[in-house]
């Protein structure tokens, strides 16, 4: 296949005649006469001085740090040279507070200059290290073919990270496996496609649409503005039948957490996998506006869940929603979650998988996250599954909504041997959403709207209205106010 050059990713991506190279002359040092001469050729074929270019431009009038390789110099690889001006253009949007686009196709390390070269590649992890600690977007925009350091330090290192349709991608090139292992990798395993499909990228995305991507991850994420939303109708408690809530949560045309990801496509951008391999359909993650704020979502969709779907909340799932997680923090914004679950994965796998641990290592990750964080119960919530995603420094519930230790029918059969009780067991374990104002589970009740298509934009409006509470009131948010919390929600001290 053709393959993509620097210009062209500069010149579809930018505004027209906004880039501005950051580029000097390349630092090589001391260099025998055939490396010399390699470089001269190389400059000569390709028409650029290195293996990147870097520099800035605007996307939408908004100032965005480029770099790009450039494989037709010497394979894209990686030098001293390519390093050093990597490592200062990094470092550059690091200080003028830029999103940074890189768009990496190399072979990975320069074999001219060895192990130097190759511990390179943690000079320039070091960087974007600095450049997240800054809270700035990463993008990343893998090029056929990346493969070696590069792909195994930087080039996956993004926060968000897409690819070229049909990219060659992988730790080390097949015809490097090939001569290494005796055996060739099989057909399909090293592609943009599959690494997608593996949950190691956030999606595929032509050069064409790649401005597109861009600019809608910059405008997601700009800073909004901080008035009172409207605020949803208060919750009239009414005492409501909490068996009636469950059987209209449980029923297939009951709006889910997917619904709630699927009205802010237009308005986001996708989180697509755990980056290690895995992708979760039970769980569903995307960086989004919410009103005027950029926030992280992660929901648990009911419809891929069995009995209405075919993917169970496994231990995997757990792992994306961590990823997410983590994204929000290292940007900055807030994080909400969608609970709507059935209830986790009950199979061999999820048990040898750590079932048990991966809930227990979501929750702690959710009560140390340093931003602001929203949950809200939108319909089942069943069992650790559910629990899993539920800590936050506000917890909100639909008025149909419900969470309890066990799903009914399990609850009502070990206390009774039989599911004729379930419906007794859950007002006795004081499942429904008025009972977990009570008891301090939850902070507030959304009122449900008239009509159940109105569902998912009024649970939208309720947790714009908990984000600004949450911005009005600073001292409600953090690690050490959900300790407090949570201690107290125990002791009553």
């Amino acid at each position: 296949m053709a393959r993509i050059s620097a210009q062209q990713v500069i010149d579809t991506v930018l505004d027209h005649g906004s880039f501005v190279s950051w580029d000097s002359a390349p630092e090589h040092g001391p260099l025998d006469d055939d490396y010399r001469a390699s470089l001269a050729r190389a400059a000569e074929k390709s028409g650029v001085d290195e293996a990147v270019i870097t520099g800035e431009g605007t996307v939408g009038k908004r100032r965005v740090a480029v770099i790009c390789s450039e494989f037709g110099f010497l394979g894209g690889s990686i030098g001293a040279a390519t390093a050093r001006r990597i490592i200062r253009s990094i470092e550059r949007a690091t200080d003028e507070r830029l999103p940074l686009l890189l768009s990496p196709t190399s072979g990975g390390t320069r074999m001219q200059e060895g192990t130097a070269a190759f511990a390179l590649m943690i000079s320039i992890t070091t960087a974007v290290a600095r450049h997240k600690d800054e809270h700035l977007p990463f993008l990343v925009y893998l090029r056929n073919p990346t493969t070696g350091g590069v792909m195994a330090s930087w080039g996956s290192a993004g926060h968000f990270t897409f690819a070229e349709p049909g990219a060659l991608l992988g730790f080390l090139g097949p015809r490097v496996v090939e001569l290494a292992t005796g055996a060739p990798m099989p057909e399909g395993v090293q592609t943009s496609e599959n690494l997608f499909a593996q949950g190691i990228i956030d999606g595929i995305i032509p050069l064409e649409e790649l401005r597109g991507a861009v600019r809608r991850t910059i405008d997601v994420l700009a800073d909004g503005s901080i008035s009172e939303p409207p605020c949803p109708p208060e919750a009239k408690l009414d005492g409501r039948d909490t068996w009636e809530a469950i059987v209209r949560t449980r029923d297939a045309s009951h709006p889910g957490g997917g619904d709630i990801i699927d009205a802010l496509v237009d308005a986001s951008v996708p989180i697509s996998g755990t980056g290690d391999g895995y992708k979760s359909l039970a769980v569903r993650a995307r960086l989004a506006r919410i009103g005027e704020r950029p926030v992280v979502l992660v929901a648990q969709d009911r419809h891929n869940q069995p009995p209405l779907g075919s993917h169970p909340m496994g231990p995997k799932s757990l792992r994306f929603a961590r990823r997410a997680m983590r994204i929000a923090e290292s940007l900055n914004i807030p994080l909400v979650t969608v609970i709507d679950t059935p209830g986790a994965e009950l199979t061999k796998d999820a048990e040898e998988n750590a079932m048990a641990g991966e809930i227990a290592r979501t929750l702690t990750t959710l009560v140390d996250l340093k931003v602001p964080t929203v949950s809200l119960i939108l319909g089942q919530g069943c069992g650790g599954g559910a629990l899993a995603m539920l800590p936050a420094d506000k917890v909100l519930a639909m008025h149909d909504a419900w969470m309890s230790p066990l799903p009914p029918e399990g609850a009502s059969a070990i206390i009774y041997r039989d599911t004729e009780h379930a419906p007794q067991m859950m007002e006795e374990q004081g499942v429904g959403a008025e009972a977990m104002l009570a008891s301090g589970v939850i902070d507030e009740i959304v009122a449900e709207p008239e009509e159940q298509k109105d569902l998912t934009a009024r649970a939208l409006e309720a947790i714009e209205h908990a984000l600004w509470s949450l911005e009005a009131n600073p001292e409600r948010v953090g690690r050490d106010q959900r300790f407090a919390h949570y201690r107290t929600f125990a002791l009553g001290e």
